[in-house]
């Protein structure tokens, strides 16, 4: 049974006390719509007050992990102009998402099962520990949207692969593959598809057997750093893309994309 009832996010609790989480749009790579935005922030908030939780395994449905924000949603909003005036919702709903996942207490592992884009591998790399497939992908290309990586890859690559390389990836846009994200301390483990599920499982199981305060007071401890960055910069990050999605590179960006061509950006300053 399914234990919150949302409609883009299947959640089920298992005997062991471990809640396997799956971001369910498999026919557009679990990119997030409007509705699973706004379902993020309520399942973080649900999952934080969750007594019966001992560990969350996060995963993505079919063959994608988490392609980011939908396109499709984007060339939407620009052609109707549907952006709230100030871009509040974006600042709201996507503070509180981090806000929410911090909250969370028990253990996070993301079983990245495909490609993770964007706010897709913020979601996973929110999590505690990290596993790959071998063939899955990761990177934050948000500039090659035309856009400022605000909500989470400006504020957690530094803090896993140091200032320089983070400003590397986070300019190019570029993806990393899942061996060159492990050799680079991006993610924890790489492993062959068809042994991930079990290694996740394995390792939310292992902890689900720990001893729950002692894990718990050391995520807290380690996580103090990344709260303070998030009070710190969250706010900022997002006004900053809230200013590039009024960009003409933007525009420019998802048209590109819907029309299968390469985008051509203005050069200089505006």
């Amino acid at each position: 049974m399914d234990r919150y009832g949302l409609h883009t996010i299947a959640t089920e609790l298992d005997d062991d006390r471990i809640l396997r989480v799956t971001l369910n749009r498999p026919d557009r790579r679990n990119a997030i719509d409007a509705v699973m935005h706004r379902e993020l922030r309520e399942l973080y908030a649900r999952m934080s007050d969750d007594a019966d939780i001992e560990v969350i395994v996060i995963t993505g449905a079919g063959k994608g992990f988490c392609a980011g924000a939908d396109f499709k949603q984007m060339q939407d909003n620009n052609d109707a102009a549907t952006y709230d005036d100030g871009f509040s919702s974006l600042f709201v709903d996507g503070v509180a998402i981090a806000r929410n996942i911090l909250a969370v207490r028990r253990p996070m592992i993301a079983a990245v099962n495909g490609d993770a884009i964007g706010l897709g591998a913020s979601l996973a790399l929110f999590c505690d520990v990290v596993f790959m497939a071998e063939e899955a992908r990761i990177g934050d290309p948000h500039v090659a949207a035309g856009l400022v990586a605000g909500d989470g890859g400006a504020i957690l690559w530094p803090l896993l692969v140091g200032v320089n390389r983070a400003k590397e990836y986070l300019m190019t846009g570029d993806l990393l593959s899942a061996a060159e994200a492990e050799r680079i301390g991006l993610v924890n483990h790489v492993v062959p598809a068809a042994e991930l599920e079990t290694a996740a499982m394995a390792m939310a199981r292992r902890l689900a057997r720990g001893p729950a305060l002692a894990i718990r007071f050391n995520k807290q401890l380690v996580n103090k750093e990344l709260e303070e960055r998030v009070t710190r910069l969250y706010e900022m990050a997002f006004a900053m893309e809230a200013i590039t999605f009024r960009s003409a590179d933007h525009v420019e960006a998802v048209a590109s994309f819907t029309e299968r061509r390469a985008p051509t950006f203005q050069r200089g300053h505006r």
